[in-house]
């Protein structure tokens, strides 16, 4: 080319090179930031590949996540409760009978006391809290444990209008 040197880049190029560089960084950046806030993968038996798992025929009831803690209730079909938790930082498990509580549901082992709610996964003993996990992920409900009463009249309702049966009363 005319007036071109040798082994010196034009600024078009450069630009373009700025543009390539800063397109590659923000995919980067997306594909780590991505992972970090992404839900665990779960089903209806609790967290995929996790002791934190419930299996057939035990249905889970709730499961949740905290930043270190996964937890699984389950439910027997007998009606038992057991919770099912995994520290991720070097994958302790634990299985152990639970109970419905007024917030969630209590577990204990080896007088260790872990209570899970919708909010936080605590873990206690002898009263004093050892650690205060908050959910980061929960699922289900501890709303109620007991069955909710049905509203049964106890009166009998008056025979229905004639709107109400399609009629037009006259």
């Amino acid at each position: 080319m005319i007036g071109s040197r040798p082994g010196v880049v034009g600024d078009g190029f450069r630009v373009l090179c700025l543009i390539v560089s800063a397109a590659g960084c923000a995919a980067l950046l997306a594909v780590g930031v991505w992972p970090a806030t992404a839900a665990p993968d779960t089903d209806d038996q609790g967290f995929i590949d996790s002791a934190a798992r419930c299996t057939t025929p035990d249905v889970a009831v709730v499961f949740g996540s905290t930043e270190s803690s996964r937890v699984a209730i389950c439910k027997t079909p007998g009606g038992q409760y057991e919770y099912r938790g995994v520290r991720m930082r070097d994958g302790a498990k634990l299985a152990v009978p639970a109970t419905p509580s007024e917030r969630g549901f209590v577990a204990e082992n080896d007088g260790i006391v872990y209570t899970l709610t919708p909010k936080s996964l605590v873990i206690s003993t002898d009263g004093n809290v050892l650690r205060d996990e908050p959910m980061t992920y929960f699922h289900g409900s501890t709303a109620s444990t007991a069955p909710a009463a049905t509203s049964t009249p106890t009166t009998p309702l008056p025979p229905p209008l004639p709107a109400e049966v399609g009629g037009s009363g006259r």
